[in-house]
């Protein structure tokens, strides 16, 4: 069992997305708003830094470059899947204290997530669609896509008048919500995608011009999902919550490079959206949090031959979580959009 120690860091109204940045010569993290707010630079013992804009927020997604001192890329004008025909990914940049320079890299319309792989001595970008189009509120009819492209090591000549290029390296993925980067033990990245039709695994060039490979993990529609030796055979399960921002908990068996379904959380969870996958207190551990009706935070593990859920929070929201290690304790940030708090639990067995 993992003990909690709960402290609300901050206010942020309809706080959502999170990141790690290397600024400075140290290691913080950053929380934007899913609306119109702030973004801000915080400590990894929880103060609140540095203003990085007040607006206009609709912030997914945000990564730092690699390499770079601070900067980083992020979504903007993502306000729900009903209004992110304006989206696009911006570059940002610091100039000094709460001043940052935000250019334009590329307009993608319902850009939700993305992320910055590296293979071969190169980075490259790849970005979710949750849709193509849009007439009306909750119009699925334009299914959403999967968009890549080379990232140039200086970005200083991007903006408004000059894009990156993107190229579209997979369409028809209906509800295309899902992002999670898997790192395998040799240090490679590829990306866990899920949409309606299923989750894929996207995995960048090995050498220069060679393809991008995807591989279908499953058919079952997911919203998000993650690979985790989770029961410690040395084997990944496949961890989803399904459908499109729905309340089910599954967890998926590999066997000979196919999954089939092992376990169903029996409650179903309204809303289910954060998710992280990785090593808490020295064990596998998956966490997730639910955004309707109780509003959970959920650990699961693996002990006595069974899957295992413990209670971290409830009735804050998390639409994300991000974890890391600070002077030898296991930290957990959650955006708890539901309850505009910025919350950090510290983690000890």
């Amino acid at each position: 069992m993992l003990k909690v120690n709960k402290k609300v860091i901050g206010s942020l109204e309809k706080c959502y997305s999170l990141a790690m940045l290397n600024y400075q010569g140290r290691d913080h993290f950053l929380c934007a708003a899913e609306k119109v707010n702030n973004c801000y630079l915080i400590s990894l013992d929880g103060e609140i830094e540095e203003t990085v804009w007040e607006g206009p927020g609709g912030v997914m997604t945000m990564v730092q470059v690699p390499g770079t001192d601070g900067q980083f890329l992020a979504t903007r004008k993502f306000y729900s899947p009903n209004d992110s025909k304006e989206a696009s990914i911006v570059v940002v940049t610091p100039k000094g204290k709460d001043d940052w320079e935000v250019r334009t890299l590329c307009d993608l319309p319902f850009v939700h997530r993305f992320d910055i792989l590296q293979a071969g001595g190169r980075n490259y970008i790849i970005a979710c669609a949750l849709k193509s189009d849009h007439e009306y509120k909750d119009d699925w009819r334009s299914p959403g896509k999967v968009f890549v492209a080379e990232l140039p090591s200086d970005l200083t000549g991007f903006n408004e008048e000059n894009q990156l290029k993107l190229t579209v390296l997979k369409d028809n993925m209906l509800k295309n919500h899902g992002y999670y980067r898997h790192v395998e033990q040799n240090g490679s990245t590829s990306s866990i995608v899920s949409c309606d039709g299923g989750v894929y695994q996207f995995c960048p060039p090995a050498k220069t011009g060679a393809d991008w490979s995807i591989r279908q993990l499953t058919t079952d529609a997911a919203s998000d999902g993650l690979l985790l030796d989770l029961n410690g055979d040395g084997v990944e399960e496949l961890c989803t919550i399904a459908p499109f921002h729905g309340d089910t908990v599954n967890i998926y068996q590999q066997q000979d490079g196919k999954f089939t379904l092992d376990y169903t959380y029996p409650e179903k969870l309204d809303f289910l959206h954060a998710i992280f996958g990785g090593t808490i207190c020295g064990q596998p551990t998956w966490i997730i949090g639910n955004r309707k009706g109780d509003r959970k935070l959920l650990a699961f593990t693996y002990a006595d031959g069974s899957y295992q859920a413990q209670e971290l929070d409830r009735g804050r929201g998390a639409a994300n979580v991000l974890h890391y290690v600070y002077e030898g304790k296991d930290i957990l940030i959650a955006a708890n959009r539901e309850t505009d708090e910025i919350a950090r639990y510290e983690l000890t067995k």
